[in-house]
């Protein structure tokens, strides 16, 4: 039996386009030295034709239509599919010795959101993966994984703290949902004034704002797109550019309540609206990033949801009872979960009250 690879069927043994030409010449009764002198190739050329250690190249299957009346095209195609499956023979058994590399990332949890296809054989797995993180072979995955790595904008003395391979799939698959969002040309001013219409979300069910905020940002040159967080990724967010023209916000239900996912949002609508065009910004307790930015980023997610005008008014009318977070959330046309966020990080209420305030999310699979 041969081996089928995302669609592709790889037979076990390979037949050269010159057994089906000696068949050719059998049942016409000619002879090999006689067809080099129809075609004027020498008889040692249309051996190795024959034992498949020559091509059929384009010339000589116009040469075989004049003389064998089949046409040019059935040779070209033979030749081809014959060399496509011997390479493809040949970079099975290359990958064979690079099966190792599935263990440096997370294949069941990718499978199991249907990120990848799952394979019981080591080498289609392989091919699989390496489709999905536009790779040819795990040789190029230290150049492209390294590259990343210099544009993530760390402090200075950090690196990752988190599982590499899980993260980079994390990040590769929000890039490849964002390459199927149609995004218009980036437009800072168009960005801001959808902000303000992005809070009134805050208060929507997922199946409402999952839909609705990628659309309104897609029309301002954002892409934005929901990712479940992979085991060993401690990532809650990330920001980047594709083109220099389209953004990119990826979240995922790190912390699953509304107000850390309306945060992540606004915190990373922050490093598009004022940081530079070529840092990647990811964000996790255990990845550390560039605290300036960070805390730009921070305060402008703050503002955008809670106005500090706002907000010191609830802080001078303590205590903070549910009545008037409810007030103060109406107000503002947000999620009464964000303000009792605010309010807990700030230090201004226990972290143990009005918790039920909050809205819960869970991925649905």
């Amino acid at each position: 039996m041969g081996n089928r690879i995302a669609n592709q069927y790889i037979p076990d043994s390979v037949s050269p386009p010159g057994e089906t030409l000696q068949e050719t010449l059998e049942a016409l009764g000619m002879s090999q030295a006689d067809l080099a002198e129809r075609t004027g190739h020498t008889p040692k050329m249309i051996n190795e034709i024959i034992k498949g250690k020559a091509p059929i190249t384009p010339r000589m299957s116009i040469e075989l239509e004049r003389v064998l009346d089949i046409p040019a095209s059935f040779w070209n195609n033979r030749e081809r599919d014959y060399r496509e499956n011997l390479a493809r023979r040949e970079e099975h058994a290359r990958l064979e010795e690079h099966v190792k590399w599935l263990d440096s990332i997370p294949v069941s949890d990718m499978v199991k959101w249907g990120w990848i296809k799952g394979f019981k054989e080591k080498v289609p797995q392989l091919q699989e993966a390496l489709r999905f993180f536009g790779i040819a072979s795990p040789d190029q995955w230290q150049a492209v994984t390294e590259s990343l790595g210099r544009q993530v904008a760390y402090r200075k003395s950090n690196a990752f703290t988190v599982d590499n391979g899980a993260l980079m799939a994390w990040l590769r698959k929000g890039q490849l949902d964002a390459k199927q969002i149609h995004c218009k040309d980036y437009d800072e001013k168009t960005f801001r004034a959808t902000l303000n219409s992005v809070r009134n979300l805050t208060v929507e069910p997922p199946e409402v704002f999952q839909q609705k905020l990628p659309e309104m940002c897609s029309a301002c040159g954002v892409a934005v797109v929901f990712v479940p967080e992979l085991p060993k990724t401690r990532v809650s967010g990330a920001t980047r550019w594709l083109t220099a023209s389209k953004a990119l916000i990826q979240l995922s239900l790190r912390y699953k309540s509304d107000d850390h996912l309306w945060f992540s949002f606004f915190h990373e609508a922050g490093h598009i609206i004022k940081h530079g065009r070529k840092d990647i910004f990811i964000e996790g307790s255990d990845i550390s990033m560039d605290d300036n930015k960070e805390e730009e980023a921070n305060r402008f997610a703050a503002e955008c949801l809670i106005p500090l005008s706002e907000y010191n008014r609830l802080v001078g009318n303590a205590p903070y009872s549910k009545a008037k977070i409810r007030e103060l959330a109406a107000q503002l046309c947000i999620a009464p979960g964000i303000v009792v966020g605010r309010l807990q990080h700030d230090g201004l209420l226990p972290v143990t009250h009005c918790n039920d305030l909050k809205k819960r999310f869970k991925w649905a699979r």
